[in-house]
């Protein structure tokens, strides 16, 4: 949790000095919901997520040099600067992406549930959104799907209680989001995402459900992010006074005061961690800024073969299996770790 907060404190302070394009929205605040979704699944585990993903690739076992490289828009980001903030992705870790338009990893995790449930493999899938998600028909349609084939995917819900600058209960007739799971007979349930084991041990039940008896569930976290929807949101529709409450409930410390209640922790080795987390913030910076730019012979590379057909028969276009161990064997992350 220490190093998603420092990474995406860095990443807002690098998009500001426009070394970072595009948009950028950040994990702040989340960090809990974060570790405790990532530490609740197996290393071969599927995991699809919106665009609000750093924290979740870098749990995933993408390292940070990988991550912050992508955000430079760098060939040795985890997707060869293709993706940016929004669109991380690596194979090999089965992370499947960030997906930019609201809802759209719904039914790709949806699909990829049904892959899994077709092959008869233990594999789960799952698949995290934020709360303005429920309100589209991707989100009912992919759970109406999931529970009338039986698909083990975990639809997991961070509720930070906006979507963009609209309250929760301004947007949705139901604002306990975990109830809409009721509609299709799914187990749901609600956590405090502020509670990374609370999220964690949910995450597991949940993992469990999918993978013994093959059935979908549903997880809302409450949480609460402490800037704005992106790092270029000035957050004017929110009280100053609610955000200083939001802001008090700091999963992190929150978690490093159980701890040290526990005698697991003492102020000497907090401080530890955090300096040493921001190193590798800092050496992930610079890696990112000396690495080269995506080639422009390259440019094109895997859209030729996933979109469009050479005009040219002389030049034959790279086979699917190739492609995938390519990228697989190029990646410059790091293995996945335990949370």
């Amino acid at each position: 949790m220490v190093l998603i907060r420092h990474f995406e404190e860095k990443a807002g302070e690098m998009y500001t000095k426009a070394r970072i394009g595009g948009y950028c929205h950040l994990n702040l605040g989340e960090e809990a919901t974060v570790a405790g979704f990532c530490a609740g699944l197996e290393s071969t585990d599927y995991v699809y997520t919106n665009y609000r993903e750093h924290g979740y690739a870098i749990c995933r076992g993408i390292s940070p040099n990988a991550v912050m490289a992508e955000l430079f828009g760098k060939e040795t980001g985890c997707s060869h600067g293709r993706g940016g903030s929004m669109h991380l992705f690596d194979l090999a870790r089965r992370f499947m992406g960030g997906y930019a338009i609201v809802g759209g990893e719904l039914p790709l995790a949806t699909g990829a549930a049904f892959a899994v449930a077709y092959r008869g493999s233990h594999e789960v899938v799952a698949c995290q959104m934020g709360d303005g998600t429920t309100n589209t028909g991707a989100f009912h349609e992919s759970l109406n799907l999931a529970r009338i084939y039986s698909l083990p995917i975990i639809y997991f819900i961070v509720n930070n209680l906006y979507g963009m600058g609209l309250r929760v209960e301004q947007g949705s007739a139901v604002s306990e989001l975990y109830r809409k799971a009721c509609a299709y007979d799914m187990h749901s349930e609600r956590v405090d995402g502020n509670d990374v084991l609370a999220v964690r041990n949910a995450m597991r039940n949940a993992a469990k459900i999918a993978r013994e008896q093959h059935e979908p569930s549903l997880i809302e976290a409450i949480s609460y992010r402490f800037r704005g929807h992106s790092v270029v949101d000035p957050d004017r529709y929110r009280d100053q006074e609610e955000v200083r409450k939001g802001r008090e409930q700091d999963p992190i410390t929150a978690f490093a005061s159980r701890l040290m209640a526990a005698g697991l922790l003492d102020e000497q080795e907090a401080h530890e961690i955090d300096e040493r987390v921001q190193q590798e913030v800092d050496a992930a910076v610079k890696f990112a800024d000396e690495s080269p730019n995506p080639s422009v012979e390259e440019f094109m590379h895997g859209l030729q073969e996933y979109v469009y057909a050479p005009d040219d028969a002389s030049m034959p276009a790279p086979t699917h299996a190739n492609h995938l161990a390519s990228d697989a064997g190029s990646s410059t992350a790091a293995q996945p770790g335990s949370v």
